[in-house]
């Protein structure tokens, strides 16, 4: 069981943004910082602050404020970033392509291993510099390099059958890019469901509206 399993998912959604800061705060030599210029710099109360916080331990000192250092490391430990957890993706098609090249999955606690597709134009070939596989041999990968986590970038008609197959050999941990809701078919696994769709959508609203969309709350 986590640790911190009791903790609300609003909070927890809330840490990477946290960590972010706090990296950025790093780059520019920042060594420490109250809750109060937190707050000042995020746009955030520092009563919200301290109360995320405090969900996790004491790490501010009275007069002192935090170590940027020290609670960056903290918050990436919660987040589990070093677990290094064994990573597949399914799609190497343009979506999937941009995922695997852009996104940093070693500082964010996963490590890609595999990329498949069933298209023979792309098996073979090279993203990342991982070799792309036939999805005839999704399962045989999986069971010989214990598999964790497997990243769909397919078409929403493609990802049931990969779920079942997925599921079968015990992976149960998705980020989905898929718009296809795998939670609705299981119940017992962990997915992140990737919507650029409606945060697109959600955009042309706030530009759209006449009245002022509000900006998203620590709170929220």
């Amino acid at each position: 069981m986590h640790k911190y399993k009791n903790i609300s998912s609003p909070v927890i959604r809330r840490l990477p943004r946290y960590y972010r800061f706090l990296g950025e705060l790093m780059d520019i030599g920042v060594t420490r910082i109250s809750s109060r210029e937190l707050s000042d710099r995020m746009g955030f109360t520092a009563s919200q602050i301290r109360q995320d916080l405090n969900n996790f331990g004491g790490f501010g000192q009275q007069g002192y404020g935090y170590s940027v250092e020290s609670l960056y490391t903290e918050i990436g430990h919660i987040l589990g970033l070093d677990h290094q957890y064994k990573a597949i993706m399914i799609g190497a098609g343009n979506l999937g392509k941009a995922v695997a090249v852009h996104m940093s999955f070693e500082k964010r606690g996963f490590n890609l291993i595999g990329i498949f597709d069933n298209d023979k134009r792309k098996v073979g070939t090279l993203v990342r510099n991982i070799p792309v596989t036939d999805l005839s041999e999704l399962e045989s990968f999986c069971r010989d390099n214990s598999v964790d986590v497997a990243i769909f970038c397919v078409p929403k008609t493609a990802t049931p059958e990969i779920a079942d197959r997925l599921h079968t050999i015990g992976i149960k941990n998705y980020w989905n890019f898929s718009h296809y809701d795998i939670s609705m078919r299981y119940d017992d696994v962990i997915v992140e469901n990737v919507h650029m769709n409606d945060s697109l959508m959600i955009l042309c609203y706030r530009i759209s509206d006449e009245n002022d969309f509000p900006q998203e709350k620590m709170a929220e």
